[in-house]
């Protein structure tokens, strides 16, 4: 089922990412669910799953995209301007969600590119401050400039500064601050756990990733060496997985 939502505003983080903010009534959603976005192309519906950045209780739709030269629905969103319209699947979905995942002492979110929308929207709500003592975010990308909701991160990062810390990885820049390392280098190299002054243990901690495949797939399989174990409803573990293509 498809509701008609209106774009009220859009954010070019630069050329090709950028965010657009929707009006739409799809009910109620957890933080970290994906929503559809959709649109007719020679009279055929093109639809793709777009994780929600917004807050539980915001009132309007948040996501965060990047075009995609040849791609059949990024560049026609990349060209939405406030007022324009979008059809909008009329409910949210999606299993990478707090309730889905063990309380712990420590808990690492691990992101690639857009994908840090899900984590923000765990950020922005209750939860995930009740149920973890330590919470980290390693957010990985090619460019500076590609790291959307840099400002909202420090923002929350002050706000939570005993509880909370986030580390950009730019692979193809070097600059003060920054980790020029892929992120299971950085993890197998503990430098990432030593920038952030937290450890990654079976024991007392929960690994949330959402990215590109390689890095999750590298990144599990450096995970289970240290003898984490995926997280099922019948076997609950440590490491909780979304992959965005």
């Amino acid at each position: 089922m498809w509701v008609t939502g209106k774009i009220i505003k859009r954010i070019d983080w630069n050329e090709k990412l950028f965010t657009l903010v929707i009006d739409a009534d799809i009910g109620d959603f957890k933080a970290g669910q994906f929503i559809k976005l959709s649109q007719y192309a020679n009279d055929k519906r093109v639809a793709r799953a777009y994780s929600l950045v917004n807050a539980e209780n915001a009132r309007h739709l948040e996501v965060l995209a990047v075009t995609v030269e040849d791609g059949q629905l990024s560049p026609q969103l990349h060209r939405l301007e406030s007022g324009d319209e979008i059809e909008v699947s009329s409910k949210a979905a999606g299993f990478l969600v707090l309730d889905e995942v063990p309380a712990a002492d420590n808990l690492w979110m691990l992101a690639t590119g857009t994908a840090v929308g899900p984590f923000i929207s765990m950020l922005l709500g209750q939860e995930v401050w009740r149920k973890y003592k330590n919470i980290r975010l390693a957010y990985g990308a090619r460019f500076q400039e590609d790291l959307a909701y840099k400002a909202h991160l420090d923002e929350i990062a002050a706000h939570h500064s005993e509880q909370f810390a986030w580390q950009p990885l730019i692979t193809r820049e070097n600059f003060n601050g920054n980790i020029q390392q892929r992120i299971p280098q950085a993890l197998a190299s503990e430098t990432l756990q030593q920038q952030l002054n937290c450890s990654i243990s079976p024991l007392n901690s929960q690994v949330m990733l959402c990215g590109n495949p390689d890095m999750i797939s590298e990144t599990v399989e450096l995970l289970k060496s240290m003898g984490l174990e995926k997280n099922l409803r019948r076997k609950p573990g440590q490491i909780t997985v979304e992959k965005y293509w």
